[in-house]
């Protein structure tokens, strides 16, 4: 879950500068974070617009927050779809 919130704070504009510069880095080496990172960013997109966001785009990211909810538990970490 803090990976979600930081990872969520950097795309909102709303990390502190080390953060937003570690969290860059980091989606430039992962590819996994940065296609979730892109994917939110799409569904924020859209939702500024007022536009229904793309269902696999919505997918992709109910997953990833799946999946980290499993690993925080204890369970095992799937990859999204497309990873």
């Amino acid at each position: 879950m803090q990976v979600a919130r930081v990872l969520q704070a950097y795309l909102d504009g709303e990390a502190d500068e080390v953060t937003a510069r570690r969290v860059a880095a980091h989606l430039e080496d992962c590819r996994r974070c940065g296609l979730e990172a892109e994917t939110y960013q799409k569904i924020k997109s859209a939702l500024s617009r007022r536009a229904v966001p793309e269902p696999e785009a919505v997918e992709r990211l109910r997953g990833f927050a799946e999946g980290l909810l499993r690993h925080d538990r204890g369970g095992e970490e799937e990859q999204p779809p497309g990873a």
